[in-house]
């Protein structure tokens, strides 16, 4: 066991060496330099201003007063914020501006002074002409009213300390000695320096700089005792504006200090709020309800792409800000806005709102509202935000969630089937090879088709069924969909060509998918084949099309020019075991919207406008993700031969 007084022993010489050790230094700084906001505003390198309008820029730090991204700061301090400057910096422009203005209100004094025949003396006029003009120069020429930096006036022998408290102090204590007592008192003007040593310098340096003004008085008023004033007199009125000019210190510093604790609090808390305002804008814009926050006025303030894409008959409409009113389709929109804010109240369950488009068929919206409000309790509604999201959608996720239990069980049906309908598929070739009459051949044909269609129907099922999708890279969305089609036309017997049936648009460049590329195959010939089986035979009477939407999805589109799809039929088109021909399984759009499902794409179907030849459209938004460099150059090599 260790003996307790050696160690007591150790641990005192520790901290004996502990205590000989030099202590750093504390940085003599001012307010704003120790607190850490002389380069505070700039929060991390970020430099607001006021340029762009955009709400979903996707990039703070290039943030530079959007309307949407810094709606919460108010002007003002979107204007501190943009402004560029640090909080040192404005005090310090705001005393050289002061000195400027004081300088000509010096040479104006003078000049009234005079007209009225009070005459100062000519050394009074030379020392008010040479600091007006030292103080106009800081304030006008750009060289010598650059930024400075706290750690500038921290030192008293520093040219910026030197050329404005020390000559203020100079000229001022010059002038209070040149000037005759009975003319003008300029001891006031001794309160600038003061004050702007209390804000801009350290402590120290603050109560140095005002015991130098006090001894300076002091000095002027013992001169005067030698030259026969009243002792009493003097002395008192220098020492109670010293004892002023050190108050004033204390109480500037303080001030300056809290000024600083505050915007630093500030700056702070407006990089939380930064931070989550962009997690909100990221979760909204990857919602795939409609999404608009609207004002009193009609004005859209945000809008996410899910709404853009509800609000156009084609594509997306602009980005926010646009107004509601400035178009005829969404007139019962903006009705339902109206109202909404004149009863101050919507539906928990929403509304619909129908879009009668000119172009395109009209698009039923089931909106909801929610409102935002003011403390006051009698505060009319400022801002509404919409939830839109298509009735079609609705009812195929209300059909779906209804199906995906049916589905579960369908396919543990359909394995359970396997067994027995393989036995019957045995003994039906067992009893071909016995048979001998023309009708018993025909029965065991029969039995043998409608086995395979069984077949068929049971692995479309297990296709669909629930399982664990593995994490996979991209694929080239523009080779795979060229390999497909080229493919297709030699199964189909379809020369491709400028007269050929189907017409296919790719991108130049290589698109990288999030897909398995079977799934994808298994999909873009299924819409390939209801396309052909329901168009013309005339050129171009099938239309693939592959494009990127933005910077996160791409879109294969299928369109075809037969009849349009019905309303009735078009609800169910995505829904299993529903087929219009008498042979099919019903199995084909509903397994390629389950396998869209799995990788995060989506799958749609919308009837375009009369004026386009190829109306039944089969859309696919599939996400985007980067190819690595030697597939991307793989691709442009393929494509390029």
């Amino acid at each position: 066991m260790a003996n307790p007084s050696r160690s007591g022993e150790r641990r005192a010489a520790e901290r004996r060496r502990a205590a000989a050790m030099p202590k750093p230094r504390p940085v003599d700084e001012s307010w704003f330099g120790a607190l850490g906001v002389d380069g505070d505003t700039q929060l991390r390198g970020e430099v607001p201003s006021a340029e762009d309008e955009s709400r979903y820029d996707g990039n703070w730090a290039a943030m530079r007063g959007h309307e949407g991204d810094s709606r919460f700061l108010t002007r003002q301090a979107r204007r501190i914020i943009g402004s560029g400057q640090t909080a040192f910096q404005r005090i310090y422009g705001a005393f050289i501006a002061a000195r400027a203005a004081l300088g000509v209100a010096l040479i104006a004094t003078v000049g009234v002074t005079g007209f009225f025949g009070v005459r100062p003396p000519l050394a009074v006029l030379i020392v008010s002409v040479v600091y007006a003009t030292l103080a106009l120069s800081m304030w006008v020429l750009p060289r010598l009213h650059r930024p400075t930096a706290p750690k500038a006036l921290s030192k008293m022998g520093s040219p910026q300390w030197l050329a404005t408290i020390g000559v203020d102090i100079a000229c001022f204590t010059a002038l209070h000695v040149l000037s005759p007592a009975a003319t003008l008192n300029y001891v006031a003007l001794l309160v600038l320096p003061v004050l702007m040593a209390g804000v801009l310098t350290p402590r120290t340096m603050a109560l140095a700089t005002a015991a130098i003004v006090t001894l300076a008085l002091l000095g002027i008023a013992a001169w005067g005792v030698v030259a026969g004033g009243e002792v009493t007199l003097l002395l008192t009125q220098a020492g109670l504006a010293g004892s002023g000019f050190f108050v004033i210190t204390l109480l500037a510093g303080e001030l300056a200090g809290r000024l600083a604790r505050e915007e630093l609090t500030a700056k702070g808390s407006l990089e939380l709020a930064r931070q989550q305002a962009q997690l909100n804008r990221l979760v909204i814009e990857e919602m795939q309800e409609g999404v608009l926050v609207v004002d009193r006025r009609g004005r859209v303030r945000a809008a996410n792409p899910a709404a853009r894409l509800l609000l156009a008959p084609e594509g997306m409409c602009r980005e926010a800000p646009f107004q509601l009113r400035n178009v005829e389709a969404w007139r019962s929109l903006v009705a339902a806005v109206e109202r909404a804010f004149a009863e101050a109240a919507w539906p928990e369950a929403g509304r619909d709102v129908v879009l009668d488009f000119e172009s395109a068929p009209a698009r039923t919206l089931r909106v909801r509202m929610r409102f935002t409000r003011r403390r006051e309790p009698q505060a009319s509604e400022e801002l509404c935000v919409l939830f839109l999201e298509d009735v079609r959608s609705m009812q195929a996720r209300t059909r779906q969630e209804k199906l995906a239990a049916m589905g579960r069980i369908s396919a543990g049906i359909a394995h359970e089937i396997r067994n027995p309908l393989a036995a019957i598929s045995q003994a039906n070739a067992l009893m071909a090879e016995d048979a001998t009459t023309p009708s018993q051949r025909q029965l065991t044909r029969m039995v043998t088709d409608n086995v395979e269609r069984l077949k068929r129907i049971v692995d479309d099922v297990m296709e669909v069924a629930p399982s664990d999708v593995h994490a996979i890279g991209p694929i080239d969305a523009v080779s795979l969909i060229a390999a497909v089609c080229s493919e297709w036309a030699r199964t189909n017997g379809v020369v491709l060509g400028d007269q050929s049936v189907l017409q296919v648009k790719l991108p130049d460049e290589p698109v990288g998918v999030v897909f398995d590329a079977d799934h994808l195959r298994r999909v873009l010939v299924n819409l390939l084949d209801n396309g052909c089986r329901h168009a013309t035979k005339r050129p171009g009477a099938v239309m693939l099309r592959l494009y990127v939407r933005d910077e996160t999805h791409a879109v294969m589109s299928v369109a075809s020019d037969g009849d349009p799809i019905p309303p009735e039929v078009e609800r169910y088109l995505f829904e299993p075991f529903f087929s219009t021909r008498s042979r099919g399984t019903g199995l084909g759009l509903y397994i390629c919207r389950e396998l869209c499902e799995r990788y995060g794409a989506r799958i749609d179907y919308r009837l375009r406008s009369a004026v386009e030849s190829n109306r039944n459209e089969f859309s696919v938004a599939m996400r985007r993700q980067a190819l690595p460099e030697n597939v991307a150059a793989e691709a442009r090599l393929q494509l390029s031969s």
